[in-house]
Formats: C-alpha cells, structure tokens, sequence
C-alpha cells in the first residue's frame, strides 16, 4: 500500500529535518509549490516537523527511492476532515536530479489508493499555482478534476498568478 516497485512512502520522522530543510531553503524547489518562499533555520524546520508529526488532521510521508533508500521528496495530505472523510494533498519532490521522472505520478498514486481504499475518504482535493503546467497535467491525469480558480491570488517572479483548486471524489477514482 505504501511502496511499488520503485518507492516508498514512509511517515516523517524527527530525523528529516536535516534533509527537508535542505528542500525548504531551495528556492528552486519550492518556488512552484509553496506559497512562502524564506530561508528557515534547521531549528525551525525541526519545529515545523514536530508540528506536522503530531498532527490529527494531517498525514506527511518521505518519498524514498527504494534502490539506496534515498529521500526525494514529501507527500502529505493535510486538513483532514474525518467527518467529512476529505483532505487537502500537498507534495513537493526536493531533489532536482529525480525531476520529469514519474516519482510524482507513482507517490500520489499510492497516497490516493490509501486515501481512498483504506481510510475511505471520500474526497481529496488539492491547490496548484497557476504557472506550474506540469504539475496541472499531471493531476489531471490522476482524474482531478478543475473546481474553482481564485484570480491573482499569488504574487511570485514579480506578478499576480491564478490558483487553480483541483479535486476528485472516490467514484471517479473507482472509475479510473
């Protein structure tokens, strides 16, 4: 449930830190996904850490290349509503030579077969900058489906830019 032939999905633990910080102060890595571009301290992000580990509504897992067990990215599902049975995706791939390589198709696929066939959710949904064209594509053919745009809701490289919000219900992954 947690890995296919190529990664795994293994939750965060304390010890990340060091490695996630590493992305978090990458510009390059998180100007498409994170809405705060800064530079944290390692005491910061072992903060952050410890929030998102013990967090009820949130669910964050490394994605880890099985050959070498080598950490390139974090996926999470956050907000979880469990009345509801929804939660908001979020994902960043840190290192940049595993770029345009599929990890971020096979770590989603395996966090919406967990949402979805165990945890029975019935709802994920997901925000994605409007500029980020790879990553809209790539959450379309996952099956979410378009639901709403906030106009110029983000400034980044010197100009307002859309935020599209995505989402799929259990059907239409049922249905894929």
């Amino acid at each position: 449930m947690f890995e296919n032939e190529r990664i795994r999905l293994r939750k965060v633990v304390e010890t990340d830190a060091e490695i996630y910080n590493h992305w978090r102060n990458d510009t390059e890595v998180m100007a498409s996904t994170s809405p705060e571009l800064d530079q944290f301290t390692l005491k910061e992000t072992e903060n952050f850490i410890g929030f998102i580990t013990s967090s009820k509504n949130s669910k964050s897992y490394i994605i880890e290349l099985k050959e070498g067990n080598r950490p390139v990215g974090i996926i999470s599902m956050i907000n979880i509503n469990t009345k509801d049975r929804s939660a908001e995706c979020i994902i960043d791939i840190g290192e940049k030579d595993v770029w345009g390589q599929g990890i971020g198709k096979e770590a989603f696929s395996l966090m919406m077969a967990y949402a979805f066939n165990e945890l029975n959710f019935h709802r994920l949904s997901l925000q994605v900058f409007s500029f980020n064209k790879r990553a809209i594509s790539l959450y379309e053919k996952l099956g979410f489906k378009e639901e709403g745009v906030m106009r110029e809701a983000f400034y980044r490289f010197g100009k307002w830019h859309d935020v599209h919000m995505m989402g799929i219900l259990k059907k239409e992954y049922v249905a894929l």
